[in-house]
């Protein structure tokens, strides 16, 4: 793109004071045409560049010029303003704002308009469809206490009851729109969902956060263990070459994937039969259900009998408005 070119030759003279049309042409890898268009744009641009003849000549760059954003591409730029509101919950949106117009203040007109262009083009919307972000007041107070590395005191929502927690705090984690609080308490690390913070308090004592603790690594490996814990039953099923393919988008993913894996071979209809592990066998029978005639269940049979009730009670409450008319009507005289 030309606005990511138009920085490179702006940094390469920066690092090179002077180079030659060719040389800077041969690092950019396009014609020395083109070189020069750039420099005509950078100059309309405020750029104090000037050429010079001779054999010691070139392109140079007015002595003592520096970018004020040494290294920022023209895409650098543009994923700055790209960056998620998210960061206005935990009271980073005025800091936001400010790197913001810092970054426009020291880029050329063109690199501005690309950058701003680019970044409205882009949106995130994190929590799920029919799903609204949590509330969690005390949002700002924990992400205080996170950066800068100070101990938190709270009062944390536990069924019906309020316990009191001193901890680390270590990270924060946003997931479909819900916050989550990775902190550590003795030699343990554990996840607080931020919404069930009643009260939180920054302390004074500071921590000091463990040298092999790396937030994203962590929070998918607690991820994957907490799924994991959540499927504690195996069932045997037949699937059709359609259900085969849908169960991924019913049921847990990677459970589905390991049943995919280890499907049995198919028979004459390209049915296959596959052991599946789900949270539980009410669980397992509304995920199923979604699979309609492409799924039958050969083991357990509470699970197939569960199954065969859904149903039979799905097609009794959607009888065709004719045969139900039938059904109901008043017998007459014999």
């Amino acid at each position: 793109m030309r606005a990511e070119r138009l920085v490179a030759l702006l940094f390469l003279l920066q690092q090179r004071k002077r180079a030659t049309a060719a040389e800077l042409a041969a690092a950019l890898e396009v014609s020395e045409r083109t070189v020069y268009r750039d420099v005509e744009a950078l100059l309309a641009a405020g750029v104090p560049l000037w050429t010079e003849q001779g054999r010691a000549g070139g392109i140079r760059l007015l002595d003592g010029w520096r970018s004020r954003l040494d290294g920022l591409t023209g895409r650098e730029a543009a994923a700055i303003f790209a960056m998620p509101s998210l960061l206005a919950d935990v009271g980073l949106g005025s800091a936001l704002s400010a790197a913001h117009a810092k970054v426009l203040a020291g880029l050329p007109a063109e690199l501005r308009e690309y950058a701003s262009r680019v970044a409205s083009l882009f949106h995130l919307d994190a929590p799920g469809w029919f799903q609204q972000a949590e509330s969690a007041s005390q949002l700002t107070v924990v992400a205080e206490a996170v950066a800068g590395s100070r101990r938190l005191r709270m009062e944390y929502q536990r069924g019906s009851t309020v316990v009191t927690r001193e901890l680390d705090p270590l990270g924060l984690v946003v997931k479909a729109g819900v916050w989550y609080l990775v902190g550590r308490v003795g030699d343990d690390i554990r996840t607080y969902r931020v919404a069930r913070v009643v009260s939180a308090e920054v302390l004074a004592d500071s921590f000091d956060r463990p040298a092999d603790f790396v937030l994203p690594a962590w929070w998918d490996e607690a991820s994957a263990r907490f799924e994991q814990s959540l499927l504690r039953e195996t069932v045997r099923l037949r699937l059709s070459r359609q259900a085969l393919k849908l169960l991924r988008s019913v049921t847990d993913p990677d459970a589905a994937a390991m049943a995919v894996a280890t499907a049995g071979p198919p028979d004459g209809d390209g049915w296959r039969e596959v052991s599946l592990e789900v949270e539980s066998l009410p669980v397992a029978a509304t995920q199923l259900l979604s699979l309609g005639v492409g799924v039958e269940v050969v083991a357990p049979e509470a699970l197939r009998t569960a199954l065969a009730e859904l149903g039979l009670a799905i097609a009794a409450r959607n009888t065709p408005v004719e045969d139900r008319q039938r059904r109901d009507a008043p017998m007459g005289p014999a």
